[in-house]
């Protein structure tokens, strides 16, 4: 699988996100998705959601990436700027932040995220397998 780095000019990679889209993604996936990326280097993963149901994480990225969002099992909320922003609040009723922001203040590069959604699911195939 190829994976190709999104580069939204309104929100470079280095600086904070005013208004991001969210991945979501079921829970199991999230979290190991979470440790894969918090092993790598600084400032990996951003700002992340869960349900109160714990059965999704959502990850912030940024604006745009919705457009060319294609991995399966996940989906990607566009929010044409007027999405989720980086405040100490949850942004939607039911959640809260499992990592929050001044935690996390930049949003996470799908590109990165793609690649560690990639790896979780195969570490999930690999442990189901085992049973």
């Amino acid at each position: 699988m190829e994976t190709s780095r999104i580069n939204d000019p309104r929100t470079p990679p280095s600086t904070p996100a005013a208004g991001c889209d969210v991945v979501t993604v079921p829970a199991r996936q999230g979290l190991e998705a979470v440790d894969i990326l918090r092993r790598g280097p600084a400032d990996a993963v951003g700002p992340v959601l869960h349900d109160d149901g714990g059965d999704t994480l959502g990850f912030l990225v940024p604006p745009g990436t919705a457009a060319g969002w294609d991995v399966p099992g996940s989906t990607c909320t566009e929010t044409d700027g007027r999405g989720q922003s980086l405040t100490p609040e949850p942004p939607v009723e039911g959640s809260d932040w499992l990592l929050p922001p001044g935690e996390a203040d930049l949003a996470t590069d799908p590109a990165v995220l793609r690649e560690a959604l990639g790896e979780a699911a195969r570490m999930i195939r690999a442990a189901d397998s085992c049973r």
